[in-house]
């Protein structure tokens, strides 16, 4: 299940160059504007990975299959990343939060094993896809936020930095 997608951003050498210019402080204390602007970017893909995951579900449900505890639905997250390789930036990960399913005896299984089980099918049971779905249709939407909220974080960052500055 070690599917990673990453996507990188271009095309902001305007809001990359005011991010220069800003004091260090403002924009690398713990992320700044780009951390939370990838945030909400993550969590548009988080919304629909759920939505699928509910279906997915409930598909199970009305086909008399064993009916869902909830908690691969409560495990499914937006956590930030380690920065990538070369130090520098930043990065948000939309991911499936290991936890233990309680079972009276038995193999442990973890919600990871399910995620897995449920994405890909086995050869009992077909796959019913919710993550590269969800993720294929929101990339585009979430890129655009994760833009719009970037200019927009950083035009507020540099105007309380020039309110300040006229003040001295």
């Amino acid at each position: 299940m070690a599917d990673l997608i990453e996507m990188k951003l271009s095309g902001l050498d305007g809001v990359l160059d005011t991010l220069k210019q800003l004091p260090p402080e403002v924009v690398s204390k713990r992320g700044g504007p780009v951390k939370a602007a990838l945030r909400k970017g993550a969590l548009v893909i988080l919304k629909a990975e759920k939505a699928n995951l509910r279906a997915a579900t409930a598909n199970a449900n009305d086909e008399g299959k064993r009916e869902s505890t909830g908690l691969l639905l409560k495990n499914l997250i937006a956590s930030r990343g380690k920065a990538p390789t070369s130090g520098k930036g930043e990065r948000y990960l939309v991911r499936v939060r290991r936890k233990t399913y309680t079972r009276s005896g038995g193999k442990p299984v973890t919600t990871l094993q399910t995620a897995q089980l449920l994405e890909y099918g086995s050869s009992q049971q077909p796959a019913e896809p919710w993550i590269r779905p969800a993720f294929a249709a929101n990339a585009r939407l979430a890129i655009e936020t994760i833009e719009r909220e970037t200019v927009r974080a950083v035009e507020l960052v540099a105007a309380k930095l020039g309110a300040a500055n006229k003040g001295k």
